[in-house]
């Protein structure tokens, strides 16, 4: 069983999956979107990942403000995640606080010398990394 991260966006879905035992999160991938409004492809994408990894469970990225209080990203996600659920209706779809996430994921890339061009290409995957890792690092917690 693998475990989808997910990074939504306005017009980027970074994605992450786990591996097989549901230890590590990788990057896959950046769907990228015409326009904030097109769901469609994005859909249909996220479908082949779905049956392509055969994930059970879909860890969505929830976008709270530093305090705890929920944003316009927040009503957004939210909207994104009940599309995902009635398309996936036998699949585990979770909302997971992603603060900080993307902050950490930009620390990540700088501390490997890529630059401002070659970071801003990969960001939304590698925070989808980063939500993923946070929410199986908390299961193995237990």
């Amino acid at each position: 069983m693998r475990i989808l991260g997910l990074d939504f966006g306005d017009k980027t879905i970074g994605v992450a999956v786990s591996d097989p035992f549901g230890w590590t999160a990788q990057g896959v991938e950046i769907i990228r979107r015409e326009s904030s409004m097109e769901f469609k492809k994005c859909m249909r994408r996220l479908a082949e990942l779905v049956e392509q990894y055969q994930a059970e469970t879909i860890v969505l990225g929830y976008p709270k403000n530093l305090d705890g209080s929920e944003g316009d990203r927040c009503v957004k996600t939210k909207d994104f995640c009940e599309r995902v659920k009635r398309r996936f209706p036998k699949a585990e779809v979770l909302l997971w606080d992603e603060r900080f996430s993307t902050i950490a994921a930009e620390r990540s890339l700088r501390e490997v010398g890529l630059n401002h061009n070659q970071r801003k290409s990969v960001i939304d995957k590698m925070a989808a990394v980063h939500i993923l890792q946070g929410y199986l690092d908390s299961k193995a917690k237990g």
